[in-house]
């Protein structure tokens, strides 16, 4: 398989061409990588317009994860998740039908300043787990079927994050009957799951039942920071296919990162090559070394194969703690919080983490288990909607004083971006109790 992106860029930059062009560092920098960083010169074709190296390395993309049409994002995921439901609003324009989505509670911020600039509304799929924090959200299908029965109309489109920042995997091929038997369209927050389609079988979401998800090739793939994929299925209506480079023009920067398309088009040929083995093999270690950590009292959790979770206070440690021990030892971890560590894996990794992280954590012998639980939060009182509340006038103020405020931004960082609270709901006490578990100390609310 051809890297067209990747072999244009070598040529050009092996010419030495005069660059009276953009970027301002015209080849040459302390970085190293200036000489292959450019722009939309003669030749290199135009992202969301692509017609020649651009186009052809998305049919690529495409034909390995087996969709209808796959486009590129060197902006991460969050781009493409406003431009999958920018699709489902114009899906459901073209059908008369209300601007509905009905979405798991552990939606990462994107999903909420997509709210904001497209003004659909919102239900909420709450976990049927109440104690498993607010980043995780197990929705399964008789539960999606009851929800679904409570509303007056199907909504246009169901959103699921899954795998979950933890590693949980929803069930979505049961999800997926469950919509389409209802009209609505599947919409998944793949992010941290590209490397799913490799499996011995694929468990990705277009193979799953989804009409459209997104990816984030950098989270698990070799590819550079910002590097994700747009896909549509082959069975979702035709309509989305055609709009696909629309939508993520919308909300797009006109000036795409060049060494993130070549990041993304250098990683087809390797995906051809055996990668099915890499993973499994991975898939195995971590799979063995889960094991290990059991028989040790550590307590995994999650199902996702090479997302290690570990929830702490069985172990005495809070995963803050854990995160700190680790770091002493120039280990780090993706996302450590009260309760829980993450660690993702690669092949790239997989000797050092038996080598230095599995003898650090067997030789970490447990203590008393930390007995605090995180809060448990009510159903909010909603009181704007998300765009109301994000273009409202705000202030910023100490958590405490902010009890029976509007809350008017999500305020949380990356990882894991889950909001505790969503804007345009009322900051309650277990709101309150929520905030200062996380560590949130200040809050913005509406004026």
């Amino acid at each position: 398989m051809n890297a067209p992106i990747c072999d244009f860029v070598r040529e050009y930059a092996a010419r030495g061409p005069l660059r009276l062009h953009m970027p301002g560092h015209k080849g040459v920098g302390p970085i190293g990588a200036e000489p292959l960083d450019i722009t939309e010169v003669p030749g290199a074709d135009v992202l969301y317009t692509p017609r020649g190296i651009i186009a052809e390395s998305e049919r690529s993309a495409s034909a390995i994860f087996g969709s209808a049409k796959t486009v590129y994002s060197t902006e991460g995921s969050s781009l493409c998740i406003r431009a999958m439901l920018y699709l489902a609003q114009l899906w459901a324009k073209e059908r008369r039908r209300r601007p509905l989505v009905l979405a798991g509670r552990n939606a990462h911020k994107t999903f909420l300043s997509a709210a904001a600039l497209l003004d659909f509304e919102i239900e909420w799929l709450f976990s049927e787990n109440a104690g498993g924090g607010v980043v995780t959200c197990a929705v399964g299908a008789e539960a999606l079927e009851r929800r679904l029965a409570e509303l007056p109309e199907a909504p246009v489109a169901v959103y699921i994050t899954s795998p979950d920042y933890l590693g949980n995997l929803a069930d979505l091929p049961a999800l997926a009957e469950v919509c389409h038997a209802h009209g609505s369209l599947l919409l998944v927050d793949n992010a941290h799951g590209a490397y799913l389609k490799f499996m011995s079988t694929s468990i990705h979401p277009l193979d799953l039942g989804a009409d459209l998800c997104c990816d984030s090739a950098h989270k698990t793939l070799p590819v550079l920071t910002g590097g994700a994929y747009l896909h549509i299925s082959k069975s979702a209506p035709q309509a989305l296919c055609e709009a696909a480079d629309r939508a993520m023009a919308l909300f797009a920067s006109t000036s795409p990162s060049y060494l993130i398309l070549q990041s993304l088009d250098a990683v087809n040929p390797l995906l051809t090559e055996g990668y099915v083995n890499n993973i499994m093999s991975t898939s195995a270690a971590v799979d063995a070394l889960r094991e290990d950590l059991r028989r040790a009292q550590w307590t995994p959790v999650g199902n996702e194969p090479l997302k290690l979770t570990l929830a702490t206070k069985s172990h005495g440690y809070t995963g803050t703690e854990v995160a700190r021990l680790l770091e002493r030892r120039n280990i780090v971890c993706e996302f450590a919080d009260p309760d829980y560590i993450v660690f993702m894996v690669t092949n790239r990794v997989i000797a050092a983490v038996n080598a230095v992280l599995r003898p650090m954590l067997l030789s970490t012998l447990p203590k008393s288990p930390v007995t605090a639980q995180p809060p448990i939060l009510c159903k909010p009182d909603r009181v704007l909607s998300p765009r109301e509340a994000m273009l409202a006038p705000a202030e910023t103020l100490p958590v405490e004083q902010a009890l029976g405020r509007v809350l008017a931004s999500p305020g949380v960082s990356c990882p894991p971006a889950v909001p505790i609270l969503v804007c345009g709901e009322r900051i309650d006490g277990p709101a309150v109790e929520a905030f200062r578990y996380y560590g949130i100390e200040q809050v913005a609310v509406v004026r």
